[in-house]
Formats: C-alpha cells, sequence, structure tokens
C-alpha cells in the first residue's frame, strides 16, 4: 500500500523532485541521522577510542615494576650444621711383636671373635730357646764363682784373725807391720772379689729372666675381646721389629659401639656443643638416617687445602652391626630449635628494589612538588643506617608500593630465616622478588 504524497507548490523544485520520485516509484530520501553509513562510521570511531584507551592504560600497566609476594608467618625453625666424615671403633687395638723372627704359626683370620688372652700368632722359638740355655749356663758359672770368692773372704779373715792374735802375745814383736797391712789387703781383696760375684749372679739371673719372657712374647695374644679388623702377617713371614713398629692386627674392641669422626668447618664450629643430637647417612643404606650424640669438640685445629676444620666425635649405636668401620658418613648436627617464631625467606632479606621509595614517601601533590624543600636528601630509615650483623630490612608491600620495614634477624637454616625483634608483623606481605617491565 503506497503512503500518499503531499502536493507541493506548483513550479518549486521539491515539487518537481517530487513528482519525478512519485513517477518513477521511488521511495523519499531519508535524514543523515538515520542513514546507516553514519551510524557506521561513529562504532568505528568510538571502537578506535576504546583500542587507544585499553593499549594506552595496558601500556602504564606495564611499565610499572611487579612484586613476588609471600605472607609473613610464624613457623619452627632448626639450625643444623652439616659435616663429612668416617666411621671408627671407640677403641682399635693394634698387635704387633717386640720380637724378630719368623712365623710359625697364626690362629686367628679376619672377622674372627677374639678373647682376651687368647693366642694369636706364635714365632718360631729354636734361637730363644738357645739363649735361655746360655744364660743359665752363664747364670750358674756365676753363682759358681760367687761361692769361690765368698771361700775366699772366710780364708783371708781367719788368716788376718791369727795374725793379730799373735801381735796381741806377742806385744806387737810379731808379726811385722807389713805382714798385718798384707793380710788386711788381702781380706778386703777378697770382699771386693765376693761382691763383683755377687754382681756378675745377679746379672746372669736377669739374663734368664728376659731370655725367658722373650720366649714368652713368641706367644703374641689378644690383649682384649674384640673382633679382628685387620691382619698383615702369614706363616713363613719374617719380622724385623727392630727396624720398625709392625703391626700384624687390628682388633676392634666392640663394634655394637662407634665413633663417627667429623671435621666441622671453623665458620660452623660455635654452633656445635657436647651433647647435641644428630643424624647421618652412609652410601650403604640410602634414604636411612642413623642417631648419634656429640661426644668431643676438639680444640685443635685441622688445616686441609687452607680449610680450617674442627674434628668432632659423635658416639653411634650399632646393635645390629650394620654399620661398619671406615664407611664414610655425612652427619647433620641440630645446632638450635626455635618454635613458633617469626619467619621470613633468605630472599626477602636479600631483596632491595631497583627504583624504590623512600620509606614512608607518600604521593605528592602537585602543589607539593611546587614548595622548594631543604638541602639534605632523602631521609633514610632506620634499618639501612643499622649494622648488618645486628640488624636488616626487608621491604614489604603497601597499596602496591614497597616499604622497608627494620628488622633484626636470628637463625637461619639456609632458607628461612627467623625474626627476632622488628617492625615485622605476621600476615605482612613481604616482597622476595621484583618483575621490571620490559620496554616495547
Amino acid at each position: 500500500m503506497n503512503t500518499p504524497i503531499p502536493p507541493a507548490a506548483p513550479g518549486s523544485p521539491s515539487s518537481t523532485g517530487t513528482a519525478l520520485a512519485a513517477l518513477l516509484d521511488e521511495p523519499a530520501s531519508r535524514r543523515w541521522y538515520r542513514r546507516p553509513f553514519v551510524w557506521g562510521v561513529a562504532v568505528l570511531v568510538l571502537a578506535a577510542g576504546a583500542g587507544a584507551w585499553y593499549w594506552q592504560a595496558k601500556r602504564v600497566a606495564d611499565a610499572a615494576p611487579g612484586y613476588t609476594t609471600q605472607v609473613v608467618g610464624r613457623g619452627d625453625l632448626t639450625l643444623t650444621v652439616t659435616a663429612n666424615g668416617t666411621l671408627q671403633p671407640t677403641r682399635a687395638i693394634s698387635i704387633g711383636s717386640e720380637l724378630s723372627g719368623t712365623v710359625l704359626k697364626v690362629n686367628v683370620d679376619v672377622n674372627d671373635r677374639v678373647s682376651k688372652g687368647q693366642v694369636m700368632v706364635v714365632l718360631d722359638t729354636a734361637k730363644l730357646s738357645e739363649q735361655i740355655l746360655r744364660s743359665s749356663a752363664l747364670h750358674s758359672a756365676a753363682t759358681s764363682k760367687l761361692a769361690q770368692t765368698a771361700a775366699t773372704v772366710e780364708e783371708a779373715t781367719a788368716n788376718l784373725g791369727r795374725f793379730e792374735e799373735v801381735s796381741r802375745l806377742s806385744g806387737g814383736k810379731v808379726p811385722s807391720q807389713a805382714e798385718l797391712d798384707g793380710a788386711r789387703a788381702s781380706l778386703r781383696r777378697a770382699v771386693a772379689d765376693d761382691a763383683s760375684a755377687r754382681a756378675s749372679v745377679n746379672d746372669a739371673q736377669a739374663a734368664v729372666a728376659l731370655d725367658r719372657i722373650n720366649f714368652s712374647k713368641a706367644s703374641i695374644s689378644a690383649p682384649a675381646d674384640g673382633v679382628v679388623l685387620t691382619r698383615n702377617v702369614d706363616p713363613g713371614n719374617a719380622v724385623a721389629a727392630s727396624l720398625q713398629a709392625v703391626t700384624l692386627f687390628t682388633i676392634a674392641e666392640d663394634l655394637r659401639k662407634l665413633r663417627l669422626w667429623v671435621y666441622v668447618d671453623e665458620a660452623d664450629v660455635s654452633a656445635v656443643k657436647v651433647g647435641q643430637e644428630a643424624t647421618f647417612t652412609v652410601s650403604a643404606y640410602y634414604g636411612r638416617k642413623f642417631p648419634a650424640r656429640i661426644t668431643r669438640v676438639g680444640f685443635g685445629s685441622t688445616i686441609t687445602d687452607n680449610v680450617v676444620t674442627y674434628l668432632t666425635y659423635l658416639d653411634v649405636a650399632n646393635p645390629d652391626l650394620s654399620l661398619r668401620p671406615g664407611m664414610t658418613a655425612t652427619a647433620t648436627i641440630t645446632a638450635t630449635r626455635r618454635t613458633n617464631v617469626l619467619v621470613v625467606p633468605n630472599t626477602a632479606l636479600r631483596f632491595s628494589p631497583s627504583n624504590a621509595p623512600p620509606v614512608g614517601a607518600a604521593k605528592k601533590s602537585v602543589a607539593s612538588s611546587l614548595i622548594p624543600r631543604m638541602p639534605g636528601g632523602s631521609r633514610k630509615s632506620a634499618a639501612s643506617g643499622a649494622s648488618t650483623a645486628a640488624a636488616r630490612q626487608v621491604w614489604v608491600l603497601r597499596e602496591g608500593r614497597p616499604v622497608s620495614v627494620a628488622v633484626i634477624p636470628g637463625i637461619s637454616n639456609g632458607h628461612m630465616t627467623e625474626i627476632t625483634a622488628g617492625d615485622l608483623e605476621a600476615g605482612m606481605l613481604v616482597i622476595t622478588d621484583q618483575k621490571l617491565a620490559v620496554a616495547k
């Protein structure tokens, strides 16, 4: 159904156009704000503006640095000291020979249990037997000599007695004075010979005793109960004890109790005390931890490759004999324990923002930026001026900005550090890392 077109004034352009449109049966033209082209252009302009605003906002956001944070909380902290060493018997005995000779018999081998007094090695005693016979003969000769000198003393004493009696009866006329002096000298010589003979007897007697002791030492016995760890002798071996100390066997008194020797670094020795608990691991039992206790911390230092360490003893129980002397162990000593303390990551103590504002700095207004400031630079925080040994600082995130907080650290386990004092509180967001903006 066609809408009627109102009549136009005769002779006007609009009437001519209207008549022509009616003649051609075409619709009338629309107004500009109702045209689709206008609205399309408007939508494109708005979309371009929104895109430009989003791009600018994203650029500003990317230009601002980002921070990695962690919530400050409370927990337990343990300070440990790690040291390497080897397992040793609590008492190891090296058994050698005081005599030189040929080994005749060996009665024990490695891992054998021995009792105190048990004969372990026997040397050839043929030479020792002949030495005993010779010293016994010398002792007999010395005894006979002593009897001879005793008789001489008796004879000299009797002669002197007769001379003195004759001199008394004769009123000193006979014998002569020379004869009396000769008799007295003979008695003194006889007494001296008798003393020398007695000394010779004692010397021969000592030689006999020494040879018999050496004969007894030809059979080497165990000085205590234990287990044979090493054996360095076989039948037929020649033992030359006069040249060097010879070790034939090494025995451990009790393998159910061992001692771990570890070398503690000089930087950690102040934290190690007698009585502290420890655990250690060995390669033979992967993942198994053995308990131990410190019994001695050496005062003398050991220097190896310019590294100063201190020998420390840890007693170890070995009831199942699973551990063996000589095993290499890594010990972890529990030096200090803290419970329910404020802890922060170590990365927070090492963190420092690259463009950090001064502590307590607030956003400046335009008016405040126009006011001139007093010379002297920015004001530093208390933590930044304190000694790093007694106080440090951490950075917390407040309203998107890093703010430093003074703290005093305590012990550290290598990952977390105790905070003993300062302005840090649980629940704060401590900064551990900074993500710098990437230039585009």
